[in-house]
């Protein structure tokens, strides 16, 4: 049983946790910004493949103090790295520093490729190339408080780029988090869902995702463990094999979205048609107070709101009016929303559960409704909650 490390947003460990322990994983236990697991081969390509909330699924090589870029070099030159890859194989390093003597990222990375190639070029007077976009091995170099984890990622690029969203819009929800949020306040597929500032769909989109049980992983055409030397293509393809077959057809419940800007809604069905779930979802250009249930059975009402403190003077798709002049102007304009959805909610959807996603606590306070439950999250470095409110 190997150890393995997936990586996450702050706030998703617990449900991060919760996907794992669903896939099989051993030994899960939630820590800081992931979630330490075991398993076999097989259980690290389903987690690759499956997991929604995660950003990178690791395998740990080395662990080890370094309190200089030598110390740093040094110690990774001391694995044979004979082991996990040949000089044809092409290499990229990324790297995250905290708290640690050892304070340039970019500097980190260097050095590691440098320990590696060196060694190769001593052994055998060739070295690995190196190749940042796509590489066959990729490397992940955490540093905290000079304890260093040198780990082959699985994916290379972020899992939560699951390929359906390449025009990014104002403020979005990045696709892992907004997964999280859905898997932390219930939603399984059983019950209608609408966001009513969906802006680019990313809510609806990964809503569909979870109802027809579809991995997130099977729209991405590519990922790094397939340059490893020891993949096991036939298991990964049998795998995928079975991810695919597990894809229901049709949603059981309605997924809606609507916005009062046209452009958001045209990419909001853009990414469902490249999601492959276009003619599932019901996309409309429509303002806050006009938004209504798709059904008579209650759901989730979910939307992720401007918060002000990171939009400066541009409101979100999703709320009508003129741009705000200043602070003052946007405040009072982000006041009227969350009042209007709070009391749109309570008129019109009674007996549905409120997220609402944001930082502001002021704001959130605006929605006029009884708070049952706050989450803490982060959207990227700042801090924000899921409130759910009782309409």
């Amino acid at each position: 049983m190997t150890r393995y490390f997936a990586t996450c947003a702050r706030g998703l460990e617990p449900v991060l946790a919760g996907e794992l322990n669903a896939l099989g994983a051993s030994d899960v236990e939630p820590g800081r910004g992931g979630v330490t697991f075991r398993g076999d081969a097989a259980m690290f390509y389903r987690a690759c493949l499956w997991l929604r909330t995660a950003v990178r699924v690791l395998r740990p090589v080395h662990e080890f103090s370094a309190h200089s870029p030598d110390e740093l070099y040094d110690a990774v030159r001391s694995v044979n790295w004979s082991e996990w890859m040949t000089p044809d194989h092409t290499l990229a390093v990324d790297c995250n520093v905290r708290d640690s003597a050892i304070t340039h990222s970019q500097y980190a990375a260097r050095r590691v490729k440098d320990a590696i190639c060196d060694q190769f070029r001593d052994r055998t007077g060739r070295r690995p190339s190196v190749d940042t976009e796509q590489p066959m091995i990729g490397l992940n170099l955490h540093v905290s408080k000079n304890r260093a984890i040198l780990s082959l990622d699985g994916s290379w690029s972020s899992l939560h780029k699951r390929g359906y969203r390449p025009i990014q819009t104002i403020a979005p929800l990045n696709e892992a988090l907004a997964a999280g949020l859905l898997l932390c306040a219930g939603y399984d597929g059983t019950a209608p869902l609408a966001d009513p500032l969906c802006g680019s769909g990313t809510f609806c989109i990964e809503a569909a995702w979870i109802a027809l049980n579809r991995a997130p992983g099977l729209t991405r055409q590519w990922f790094a463990l397939q340059g490893w030397p020891d993949f096991d293509r036939p298991l990964w393809n049998a795998i995928r094999d079975d991810a695919r077959r597990a894809v229901r057809k049709d949603l059981p419940h309605p997924i809606i979205g609507s916005d009062v800007r046209q452009d958001a809604i045209d990419f909001a069905r853009a990414n469902a048609r490249t999601a492959g779930v276009g003619n599932l979802l019901t996309f409309e250009k429509r303002d806050v107070r006009d938004a209504r249930p798709p059904s008579d059975l209650p759901g989730a009402l979910i939307c992720n709101p401007p918060y002000g403190e990171r939009l400066g003077a541009a409101v979100k798709p999703g709320f009508a009016g003129d741009r705000p002049r200043g602070p003052a102007d946007e405040e009072k304009e982000l006041i009227g929303l969350y009042q209007l959805i709070g009391r749109t909610a309570a008129e019109h959807w009674r007996g549905w559960r409120l997220f609402v996603f944001t930082s502001n606590t002021t704001l959130a306070k605006k929605v006029g409704l009884k708070v049952v439950h706050k989450a803490p999250f982060f959207n990227g470095a700042l801090e924000c909650f899921l409130w759910e409110f009782r309409v």
